[in-house]
């Protein structure tokens, strides 16, 4: 195919006019095509139905220390969860404390009791003039919902193959004591599906923030959400690496079974050094008796093991890799020789993460949406929604069949092409 670049005006406007009537047409189809938010497919929930026999009537709810799941106490979570989530996590059981079913709540209440009562006997953030956060742009949009919500000033940290930009990273939270933390989806980022290096993630643990308070939001939410049995990407993990740095109490890391289970009723967890974990605990005690332990167990006699884990991961990879698939060779086979966007090839994750030309991403997707197909905002992955140059674009692919998301992407396409090609026009 030729290049946009290269047509003169009278091809622009002839393929145009051709875009348009294919675009007419699939208007007239009166669609409703769901690519907005990851969500995962009823397929995939039905993997999980068993994890509604393994507890009955006739069954022993308690763990194997004697904890009786159906009463109250355990504050910080049952030992066998601990044990299969740090598992899941490459963490050491005692410094895990397991949670309800989303990691989400946990990092708004960390920020929450940051605001209220500080960290670790720091100032409360309330009591500040100025509180600031580092947000790796693309990034995760409840992240930044999140600190928007608490009135901290984001400040955007572009991404490179490799991660966040670390000598802008390592530069600012040197010189800025208001800059208490930094926003991380290390594996698989959303919406990139970008795997933080092994050098970025030693950087991280070797941070020198000028904040005592400054913590890393290490959002671990597609530790084991590989679209591949072999072809993976590897992570080293960050806490064992801020205790080699001297920076034991530097990170916070977040999980959950949330699309491993049912992602309204998984388990969720935070890890984190003992000074840290001691810390939560004062707050925690307050807010709660206890999570919900019987669920809790649920998990646990459900998977039994990480093994259990690896091999549900396996059958979920199995239903995701052919969407991925189709909507990367799509992608491929109708825009790459266009030049007019580019995207990266995951290995994992819940995202494919489209970069249109620079001004195009609102018509884009406003397009697409009166043709049938709805995506996630244009914006989204940025702070306070603002993408500076109106370009990236994210891609869902989990929750559609097969069928309806080849329909949806090539209607995708033709909006590309559309906004593009209008783009070249203007210039």
């Amino acid at each position: 195919m030729k290049s946009f670049l290269e047509m003169t005006e009278e091809e622009l406007l002839q393929e145009k006019n051709e875009l348009e009537e294919e675009y007419r047409k699939y208007q007239m189809r009166g669609l409703q095509l769901d690519m907005s938010r990851g969500k995962p497919s009823a397929e995939q929930l039905d993997l999980s139905m068993e994890l509604m026999d393994v507890l009955h009537s006739g069954v022993d709810l308690a763990c194997d220390d004697g904890t009786d799941c159906r009463n109250y106490g355990v504050v910080d979570g049952i030992q066998e969860a601990k044990v299969l989530l740090g598992d899941m996590i490459e963490c050491n059981p005692d410094n895990i404390i397991i949670y309800g079913n989303s990691s989400l709540n946990i990092m708004y209440d960390t920020i929450s009791r940051s605001m209220t009562h500080g960290v670790m006997g720091s100032t409360p953030w309330c009591k500040l003039d100025r509180v600031k956060f580092l947000c790796p742009v693309p990034g995760y949009d409840r992240h930044f919902t999140i600190t928007e919500h608490f009135g901290i000033e984001m400040i955007n940290i572009p991404m490179l193959p490799t991660g966040p930009d670390m000598d802008l990273v390592e530069d600012l939270v040197a010189n800025d004591d208001a800059i208490k933390g930094i926003w991380c989806v290390p594996k698989y980022s959303n919406p990139q599906g970008i795997t933080y290096s092994d050098e970025t993630v030693r950087r991280f643990a070797r941070l020198k923030p000028a904040a005592k308070d400054f913590r890393i939001y290490w959002d671990n939410a597609y530790g084991v959400h590989h679209l591949y049995d072999i072809d993976q990407d590897n992570l080293v993990e960050i806490f064992a690496e801020c205790k080699r740095a001297g920076n034991p109490d530097m990170v916070y890391k977040f999980c959950s079974t949330s699309k491993i289970s049912f992602p309204g009723s998984g388990v969720s967890a935070i890890a984190a050094s003992a000074n840290n974990l001691e810390d939560i605990k004062k707050q925690l005690c307050v807010q709660t008796i206890g999570y919900d332990k019987v669920n809790q167990l649920r998990h646990v006699r459900f998977f039994k093991d990480i093994h259990g884990i690896t091999e549900h991961m396996k059958k979920h990879a199995a239903i995701l890799r052919p969407k991925f698939e189709m909507v990367l060779d799509i992608l491929q086979q109708e825009l790459a020789d266009r030049d007019v966007g580019s995207w990266y090839r995951p290995k994992g994750g819940y995202f494919i993460c489209y970069e249109a030309m620079e001004g195009c991403a609102k018509e884009i997707v406003a397009r697409a949406k009166k043709a049938g197909v709805s995506m996630t905002p244009a914006g989204a992955p940025f702070p306070y929604g603002h993408d500076p140059k109106d370009s990236v674009i994210r891609i869902a692919p989990t929750y559609p069949s097969l069928e309806d998301l080849e329909t949806a992407t090539k209607i995708f396409v033709v909006c590309v092409k559309l906004a593009s090609i209008e783009k070249l026009l203007e210039e």
